[in-house]
């Protein structure tokens, strides 16, 4: 079969022309040259019997050998069962608009984490923060290994006089990144592997699991500070429902008084403001209620708890500072007051531990999950009325303090 050569091209290019001639060069490729003289390039091919093209470029900016790559390609998308035409627009459309590092990352927050993840904010602040004004714009299947990883060691490093070093945080960034991706490429919305080799350590460090637990000088000490006016009301209150119902700090901050039954005396916590995505269901000891509803009383104006919405980090931050404020030797955070009542009601026999377990809103393990839908609500009352007194006594400035034991 003919086939076409640049000498034949160049001649009738910009020449008058009688009519509209279309010259094949085989494989369904044609040179479509108008009556000016311009040259198209055009694939002709047939879907069920109907006639149909693609103009592929016009010559010379897309030349005889790119002409014909692209036909080949057209032809292999139709013995695929693809239509070319369609298929081109595709590819076309993926080129020419692809989808950004911003857009891939925004895609799984509003997909997924704004529904299942209860920190998705705290996710986007690190993307808008440390990823956004770097690599946000890229085309996320052009970025490179090295893209990422200049973001991931800014992160680790910290930048002088801005930011401290934060390897635990690079590693944090780099396992949401990863799966923010993985959702992206599951989904086909844009398709990246270039994170896929890299590990936590290969970025940063790992969070080390924590063991600490107030002592029962700390906890007593704690428990009677907060009692005093020298603290932030929120804060006081904060850490007294802390230290009661051992919450996660975000069940706390979050929680409005809708949530609070005081006729039934039960607190539920929703499901959204819960970090393992269920519904937990606790009593309010008789010893809290008037405090509580004093609270409530001062509150009318805000649904909320604590009166007020404060961010977390704010909230993280200020825990993280308190040991030093009441002069304890040893760091503790928010998180370590939870751990301390899961820690002590074990110790002292207050509950069984899978009382303690559902106070503290943590998945039962194996089947009892599916099949055993009790709340255990007497007994759960019966743990934390056994709690307060044993704050109470902790608390009460005595050198010959007897600790509470089991009934």
């Amino acid at each position: 079969m003919a086939k076409l050569y640049d000498k034949q091209l160049k001649a009738l290019l910009n020449k008058p022309h009688d009519k509209t001639t279309v010259y094949s060069d085989g494989d369904g490729l044609g040179a479509r040259v108008s009556p000016m003289g311009k040259i198209r390039w055009q694939f002709r091919y047939k879907i069920e019997g109907n006639n149909k093209r693609i103009d592929l470029g016009d010559y010379p900016e897309l030349s005889i050998q790119k002409a014909r790559e692209h036909t080949k390609i057209c032809r292999e998308w139709l013995a695929e069962g693809h239509d070319p035409k369609l298929k081109r627009d595709l590819e076309r459309s993926a080129t020419l608009k692809p989808v950004t590092v911003m857009e891939a990352l925004e895609y799984w927050l509003v997909e997924y984490a704004e529904d299942k993840r209860t920190n998705a904010n705290k996710h986007r602040s690190q993307f808008v923060r440390h990823l956004y004004p770097y690599i946000g714009h890229l085309p996320l299947e052009q970025t490179e290994t090295r893209h990422w990883l200049e973001c991931f060691d800014r992160i680790r490093k910290g930048i002088p006089g801005q930011r401290k070093p934060a390897p635990v945080a690079a590693g944090y960034v780099l396992q949401n990144v990863k799966q923010a991706l993985r959702f992206c490429r599951v989904r086909r919305y844009a398709t990246s592997r270039v994170l896929d080799d890299l590990t936590v350590t290969d970025v940063g460090q790992k969070q080390q699991k924590r063991d600490r637990f107030l002592t029962d000088d700390e906890i007593g000490d704690v428990w009677r500070q907060f009692q005093n006016e020298s603290y932030l009301p929120y804060y006081r209150n904060l850490i007294r429902l802390l230290m009661v119902f051992g919450a996660r700090s975000q069940e706390v901050r979050l929680s409005k008084w809708d949530e609070w039954d005081f006729e039934r005396l039960i607190w539920t916590v929703p499901k959204s403001h819960c970090k393992t995505k269920i519904k937990i269901t606790r009593p309010i000891p008789e010893k809290l209620t008037p405090w509580l509803l004093d609270l409530k009383a001062a509150n009318k104006e805000n649904d909320y708890v604590l009166g007020e919405l404060k961010k977390p980090e704010a909230v993280s931050q200020n825990g993280r500072m308190l040991w030093k404020r009441m002069g304890h030797s040893e760091a503790w955070t928010l998180h370590d007051l939870r751990r301390t009542l899961d820690t002590r009601m074990n110790d002292l026999g207050i509950a069984p531990p899978y009382i303690v377990e559902q106070l503290l809103g943590h998945t039962m393990p194996g089947v009892m999950s599916i099949y055993n839908r009790s709340q255990y609500l007497p007994e759960k009352t019966q743990a934390l009325d056994k709690w307060i007194d044993w704050l109470e006594l902790v608390s009460e400035p005595s050198e010959n303090v007897i600790l509470l034991k089991r009934n």
